[in-house]
């Protein structure tokens, strides 16, 4: 029979080759489709029962032909969770609370974030040789839809501090080990910030191990503290057109970024819901785009740019002001002089990332055709005079038809030949 508290996965002094015998019964019947006997169905608790039905939902397989739990996070990208998790000043209590019982129980220690990250797993080296072989590592994501029923992906799903024992898994490679974990909450809301847990073998289960995380899930409760988003108040005011290193102006300071971090500023000021890694990864590189390597480049720029750079999807946590969205709001009213005296050269030219390129474009196209629509030869001059409308041919014959044997369009009539014969000549354009 389960226990009477139905968080804790066995009684003190319970027969655990017998439980774990009759675990793997129901465990079987329930993922085979097989259906169990009334007395083994009755033999699980109703939180693993819910818990099993949503893996099911979520397509988690007993056995998992590409292991246990996928590995999400790289070096740079686990090093930017840490840091944004809030959960890092709690670290040393946690170890201090709960560090020694991991140590002489052959347990880890294990934080996570809210989405079920592994953030930090700790404990003897031969512990962790072994998780490593059922991907308990720092990096992996052990939510429920990931990796089906467990102590921190069941603990983040219902909020709630649970046990988890065995065949009460999921994974069938996991069901030597049991684990225990309690949900961290950010204290001044309630916000669920992730969870700790105590995994170890599955003959060392105990209900005190779940007391235990409980404990110290509440005693470090003050400590969590998540960074906070930057001040609503504090503008952010990006400088990006015809010039290839974009300016930032924040409250306090103004940084000049690098190419890269230039094109992923502009993108994410662009896309006011902000982007994920992966559309970030193609808006910066195209079908060959990595969401590792966008990560990367996000970690580094969170260096520069501190909390004004949220995450989840990645985005600007401030109001942004950007001389190119200027551009894009005269264009959209019509207003042509207002577009061209904000213009002064395309946006990031000698960026070829596909997303920069496309928002180029647009802007190139939507001035020339605000100006060309106003009917006014002096801001039609202006555009052919202008580094991103000099070359623009049909304008300068536009011009050139509306005022014939004009003086002051000399300059543009020998450009327009000159554009007209390399147009025709494939020697001159090679």
């Amino acid at each position: 029979m389960p226990p009477r508290n139905p968080w804790v996965a066995v009684e003190a002094g319970a027969d655990l080759v017998a439980r774990q015998r009759l675990l793997r019964r129901v465990h079987k019947a329930f993922f085979s489709g097989a259906g169990g006997g009334k007395d083994e169905s009755a033999s699980t608790r109703s939180v693993i029962a819910a818990s099993w039905r949503r893996s099911r939902r979520a397509g988690v397989e007993p056995e998992a032909a590409d292991g246990c739990a996928p590995h999400e996070l790289d070096p740079d990208s686990l090093a930017e969770r840490r840091e944004q998790s809030g959960l890092q000043p709690a670290l040393p209590v946690l170890r201090q609370l709960l560090g020694a019982h991991a140590r002489d129980a052959h347990h880890l220690l294990i934080v996570t974030d809210a989405a079920g990250h592994l953030l930090w797993v700790e404990g003897d080296r031969a512990t962790r040789g072994l998780a490593e072989s059922v991907d308990l590592v720092a990096g992996s994501l052990w939510s429920e839809a990931a990796a089906g029923t467990n102590a921190m992906g069941t603990a983040l799903a219902v909020d709630h501090a649970v046990q988890v024992f065995s065949a009460e898994h999921v994974r069938a490679a996991v069901h030597g080990w049991t684990c225990s974990a309690a949900p961290l909450h950010d204290p001044r809301t309630g916000r669920l910030l992730g969870c700790v847990d105590l995994t170890g073998p599955a003959n060392t289960v105990h209900p005190h191990s779940l007391a235990l995380v409980t404990a110290a899930a509440q005693a470090v409760g003050g400590l969590l503290v998540p960074p906070t988003s930057a001040d609503p108040g504090s503008t952010i005011r990006i400088e990006a057109l015809g010039a290839d290193n974009a300016l930032i102006q924040l409250k306090d300071r103004t940084l000049k970024l690098s190419h890269r971090h230039s094109e992923i500023v502009v993108l994410l000021a662009a896309r006011e819901r902000g982007l994920s890694a992966e559309q970030l990864a193609f808006e910066l590189f195209g079908e060959r785009g990595k969401p590792v390597s966008a990560r990367a480049e996000l970690s580094r720029l969170r260096r520069l740019l501190g909390n004004t750079l949220g995450a989840d999807p990645y985005r600007l946590t401030g109001p942004v002001e950007a001389d190119f969205l200027e551009v894009a709001r005269s264009i959209e009213e019509g207003r042509g002089r207002s577009a061209l005296e904000h213009y002064p050269g395309s946006l990031l030219p000698r960026s070829d990332a596909p997303g920069i390129a496309e928002l180029r474009r647009g802007l190139d196209a939507g001035v020339r055709s605000t100006v060309i629509s106003s009917s006014d030869d002096t801001l039609l001059k202006r555009w052919l005079e202008s580094p991103a409308g000099r070359d623009d041919l049909p304008g300068l014959e536009l011009l050139l038809r509306r005022r014939p044997g004009d003086p002051t369009l000399a300059m543009l009539g020998h450009h327009a030949a000159r554009l007209r014969f390399e147009a025709r000549s494939p020697t001159a354009r090679a």
